[in-house]
């Protein structure tokens, strides 16, 4: 039977996003697991944890512990606290977005991508990592500059996010779940709602760059008597969709522009690995910036905060190396004796991470990837003797 060892949840204004570890009773490895609710429905992802608590736990543990971060975390502490009855860890939210990303980004193949013109052509980020953006889109938006292992700041935000859309299409169209807004987008036509470049000058306005069928005005295009009065409901849910994603777009360009970043990753529970959202993000930022810069997409995008908040909490621990982690302490080692502080820091790892894709869930209704739970196996990695380099003894290559 399968054990829990360790749970994380971020909570936000919208959804609430489950992270927990189980692994079998001989298994020196584990699984993560994802899971999300609506935090209107809190209970319920209460109730799933507590089910989680239930079964059968890790035996090396005294007490469990649940890393909790977001917003959420604060507002429902007494819930946790009085549900659960465990020691409750809250984690800073920023904290735990960016300890989450660079996970993926290190750890987890072919998890970042480019998306445009229906085609997802997958990135080794790794290798470049820092610096970047982080673009976390949930009900608001939060821009953070990440510079390197927990060096960051938040740079910018918007409130017009995830809610944004979420609220207005309920008012309009009267549709509660917002998968079934994101589906209602596919066969919407904006034009019937929007005043469009093609509206104004009857053609392109090439001098500076506008495509007849670019946006000139979000639903601009309303009270052109023209227009037939009668509204689809589709065709406002691709109106409002372009609106707040245009937006967080050209958004997120002017601060990569404003500190000199060329990556831009998108994270959060919007995007949900719809076409349509993915397309309209990398257009923007590949319009303003002129092709300089390019939109970095993620497919555990939706579990940045509980992935963070869980692994902060492993590192946490008063421990030599960090076994259920799967790093050891960081060994610092001089390049170049002439210069100092010339220093590069490694890290043995004692675990590797690969995705189930024979459990893969789909990250949203049509969406264009699917999440399979992560394997984690001990597969400790050894530098390579060869690679050392230092002023008493440089790296040669052998060929």
């Amino acid at each position: 039977i399968d054990r829990v060892q360790k749970v994380a949840v971020d909570i936000g204004g919208s959804l609430a996003k489950v992270v927990y570890l189980t692994s079998g009773p001989r298994s020196q490895g584990g699984r993560l697991h994802f899971a999300a609710f609506e935090t209107d429905n809190v209970e319920k992802c209460v109730s799933f944890i507590r089910t989680l608590l239930d079964s059968p736990s890790d035996t090396s543990e005294n007490e469990p512990v649940i890393m909790a971060t977001g917003g959420g975390a604060h507002r429902f502490r007494d819930l946790l606290n009085k549900e659960l009855g465990v020691e409750i860890r809250v984690e800073d939210e920023m904290e735990s977005l960016t300890a989450g990303l660079n996970f993926l980004i290190r750890e987890v193949a072919d998890e970042v991508f480019t998306y445009s013109e229906d085609t997802m052509q997958f990135v080794d980020a790794a290798a470049d990592m820092f610096p970047y953006m982080l673009v976390n889109i949930g009900s608001g938006v939060s821009i953070l500059k990440v510079t390197g292992d927990d060096e960051f700041e938040r740079i910018s935000g918007t409130s017009l996010g995830g809610g944004t859309l979420w609220g207005l299409l309920n008012l309009l169209t009267g549709v509660r779940s917002f998968d079934a807004m994101l589906e209602m987008t596919k066969t919407g036509d904006n034009a019937k709602v929007d005043m469009m470049v093609g509206d104004i000058y009857g053609t392109n306005y090439g001098r500076i760059g506008l495509k007849a069928s670019n946006i000139a005005s979000s639903m601009g295009g309303v009270y052109r008597k023209t227009l037939d009065k009668h509204f689809d409901d589709s065709d406002v849910a691709r109106s409002i969709l372009y609106m707040v994603s245009n937006n967080i777009g050209q958004i997120a360009y002017l601060n990569a522009q404003l500190h000199g970043i060329r990556h831009i990753y998108f994270g959060g529970y919007f995007i949900r690995g719809h076409p349509l959202t993915m397309h309209t993000l990398s257009y923007a930022i590949n319009f303003w910036s002129k092709g300089e810069m390019r939109a970095l997409f993620l497919r555990h995008e939706g579990f940045l905060g509980a992935t963070g908040a869980f692994f902060i909490g492993e590192r946490a621990k008063p421990a030599t190396p960090d076994v259920a982690l799967g790093v050891a302490p960081d060994v610092s080692q001089t390049l170049n004796e002439d210069k100092a502080p010339d220093v590069r820091r490694t890290r043995g790892r004692t675990y590797s991470f690969t995705e189930n894709f024979s459990i893969a869930g789909a990250i949203a209704d049509d969406a264009i990837g699917s999440l399979g739970m992560l394997d984690r196996e001990p597969s400790k990695l050894e530098p390579l003797a060869q690679l050392v380099n230092t002023a008493k003894c440089p790296y040669t290559p052998d060929t």
